[in-house]
């Protein structure tokens, strides 16, 4: 699902529906920015939530029928549509996927109470995501090249993948996976408690982080296709597949990044997989047009390397929830991976509104068919 919204959607309502580039970027840009105070109050929610059937779970669960509503309205969008629409939508999917993603990122840091265990259980968590991101990647390659498809229709293929996906896997974490509560000492929150976390050097370091390494891969998915299609002289279908060799490195780089983070230190693992992601950056530019062979071994490199991002962080993050939990009797998990997701969304939406807009303003001409000079 964040493949798709960051990669696929965005170029969608561009290229077929039509939209102007600005118009694109503003919406998600807009919608992000709405979705931030509710992630917020999502975790405040689940932090307070007490239920026999576990405190995440029950969110999980109320997400799932929202997020599918959003993407099926998104995908049956009619061509000629305004900015409204999309501006509605977008926000139905997003305050479904945050019910859904942040309740699994705290159940998650609940079943791993050590520093190390976390390590592993969110290494193990990214590899399974990366299962899932290369199954949607290789759906519109199929469509394209196999059945003759156009790329909307490989577009729209993704979304009821993901739409049919959402619950089964859900309800297979349901079945499967128990749900230990922490038991809180003190029991009445107050909002300004919830804003003095901001007042925490750890809290705040880790935030700048997760929204500095989100940014920087946030451009490059905004204008992959783009750039890879017009600039780098690749097909779509080429680029598709540069993208799931990408995704697919995540196989490689997210257990290694959790091994490295309990050999050195979590901090040290993400020095190290930022320094290596930025430098083979670098290089993209200057590697030979529309060869394949060559793209394809620095592609799996920056992505084993970005793989690791998301695991360092989430893991850290859970850390510094257990002590504030440990200082204070409360349960902080929810609201602080509310907070990490937040600055996520924050540098997501900066990079499609920066990105979509300069295109814009440089004359760019995203419609299907349309030819761009140098």
């Amino acid at each position: 699902l964040i493949l798709a919204a960051a990669v696929h959607l965005p170029r969608y309502f561009a290229s077929h529906l039509g939209l102007s580039l600005a118009a694109v970027g503003g919406a998600f840009a807009l919608v992000r920015f709405v979705d931030i105070p509710i992630d917020t109050l999502i975790g405040v929610g689940m932090d307070r939530t007490r239920t026999r059937w576990g405190r995440y779970r029950v969110w999980m669960v109320a997400g799932v029928p929202v997020l599918m509503l959003g993407l099926y309205m998104l995908m049956r969008s009619p061509e000629g549509v305004g900015e409204g629409y999309l501006l509605g939508w977008l926000l139905v999917m997003y305050v479904g996927y945050s019910c859904v993603y942040l309740s699994q990122l705290a159940w998650a840091g609940r079943i791993a109470p050590t520093y190390e265990q976390r390590s592993r259980v969110f290494g193990a968590i990214m590899t399974l995501g990366v299962v899932g991101a290369m199954g949607v990647l290789l759906i519109p390659v199929v469509m394209t090249t196999l059945l003759g498809a156009t790329d909307a229709e490989g577009v729209q293929a993704m979304l009821w993948f993901i739409i049919v996906g959402v619950p089964v896997t859900v309800l297979l974490a349901l079945w499967r996976t128990p749900e230990t509560i922490a038991r809180d000492h003190a029991v009445h929150f107050k909002l300004r408690d919830y804003v003095a976390l901001l007042g925490r050097g750890n809290v705040v370091r880790v935030l700048l982080a997760d929204f500095f390494v989100t940014l920087g891969p946030g451009w490059m998915a905004a204008l992959y296709l783009f750039y890879f299609q017009d600039s780098r002289g690749f097909t779509i279908a080429e680029a598709n597949l540069l993208l799931a060799i990408y995704i697919g490195a995540g196989f490689v780089g997210a257990p290694f990044t959790a091994w490295l983070g309990n050999r050195l230190s979590k901090h040290w693992a993400l020095i190290l997989n930022t320094t290596a992601y930025s430098l083979g950056l670098i290089l993209l530019p200057f590697l030979p047009m529309g060869d394949f062979l060559v793209f394809a071994p620095l592609m799996f490199l920056v992505g084993a390397m970005a793989a690791g991002f998301g695991v360092m962080i989430r893991a850290i993050t859970a850390d510094i929830a257990d002590e504030i939990r440990l200082e204070n009797g409360r349960e902080w998990m929810g609201l602080m991976y509310a907070m990490t997701t937040a600055t996520s969304k924050l540098a997501t939406a900066g990079s499609i509104f920066l990105t979509f807009n300069v295109l814009a303003a440089v004359g760019y001409d995203a419609r299907e068919g349309a030819a761009n000079g140098p």
